[in-house]
């Protein structure tokens, strides 16, 4: 009997993300492929991994003892894999490898980008637009090394077993209103005033929960985006009025769109997430959260609209 490490990495996301569909979306193959893979392990273990009897057309699933026995081995592996390349590191004085980030366009903008640069040439950082919830399944599935997430400032930090989350910085909200509509000087001015909402969940959705309960007010929601530009395009159209965190400001300015900084608004925060195993994160993944972490700082979060430089 051989198994194929591969495979046995599959079968871990399976584990790992709790269903083949989750597995497929975080190793960035389709559901079939996963099943093959799965497969073909079983044909090679000469055992049965995978509990098709909770497929039900859903493609949850769940694992048989065996597959639970071998999912532990495949994540003892990834292990050695990792403390292979500290031991590597230690010894040669230089960090290698490639290390997969996830996080939205903003922070690919201003943290991601330029920590890849500084990363240098022997760490090769691959880049994925991905959101919080599904960056996080990602993640946990190993098709992930780290992911940037933003919240509300005001919430809670979730709990996340299995991984660590550091902080990285406050974005502040501001009130992006068309500079067609003239003097505005007050959020109660804009009470009346169409808004762009976020999606379910977003701290978009969120900030605008909170203006709407603390001035007692049933908000026009005229518009949904999931992404700030296409909110301020809105904006600088005359059609809404926009709460958009700092960073999400375009470079240079756009004179169609009026700034209104309001400390009611709050900010939302990023945070830089990393499984917490043992051997996690890897050299390479290090020295990349710790040019993340260096490219945080540099943003200067507590000027809002300032345009962001590294040096």
């Amino acid at each position: 009997m051989r198994l194929d490490p591969r495979r046995l990495a599959v079968l871990r996301a399976v584990a790992d993300a709790g269903s083949v569909l989750g597995a497929a979306a975080a190793l960035h193959l389709t559901p079939s492929a996963v099943s093959q893979h799965v497969a073909r392990l079983e044909a090679e273990a000469g055992v049965t991994l995978l509990d098709r009897s909770r497929l039900g057309g859903r493609r949850a699933a769940g694992l048989t003892p065996a597959g639970k026995l071998l999912a532990r081995h495949a994540g003892r592996l990834a292990g050695v894999l990792a403390e292979a390349e500290r031991d590597l590191a230690a010894l040669t004085g230089q960090v290698a490898g490639t290390v997969r980030v996830g996080a939205f366009p903003t922070t690919i903008r201003h943290l991601v980008a330029p920590a890849a640069i500084a990363a240098g040439p022997h760490v090769r950082v691959r880049v994925q637009q991905i959101e919080s919830e599904p960056g996080l399944a990602a993640l946990r599935a190993g098709a992930l090394d780290l992911l940037i997430v933003d919240r509300d400032a005001a919430d809670p930090a979730p709990q996340r077993p299995g991984l660590a989350a550091s902080p990285l910085l406050l974005d502040p909200y501001q009130l992006a209103v068309p500079a067609a509509w003239g003097a505005v000087d007050s959020v109660e001015a804009l009470l009346g005033r169409p808004w762009v909402d976020g999606p379910p969940g977003s701290v978009a959705r969120r900030s605008l929960d909170r203006i709407a309960g603390q001035h007692g007010a049933a908000l026009e929601r005229a518009h949904e985006c999931l992404e700030y530009p296409a909110a301020l395009s809105l904006v600088a159209a005359g059609l809404a009025v926009a709460v958009v965190p700092a960073l999400a400001l375009p470079d240079p300015p756009d004179s169609r769109v009026r700034l209104l900084p309001a400390a009611v608004l709050g900010a939302r925060r990023l945070d830089l997430v990393h499984r917490a195993g043992r051997h996690e994160p890897s050299p390479a993944a290090r020295l990349v959260a710790g040019e993340i972490r260096a490219a945080a700082l540099d943003l200067e979060p507590d000027r809002p609209g300032h345009r962001p430089s590294r040096t």
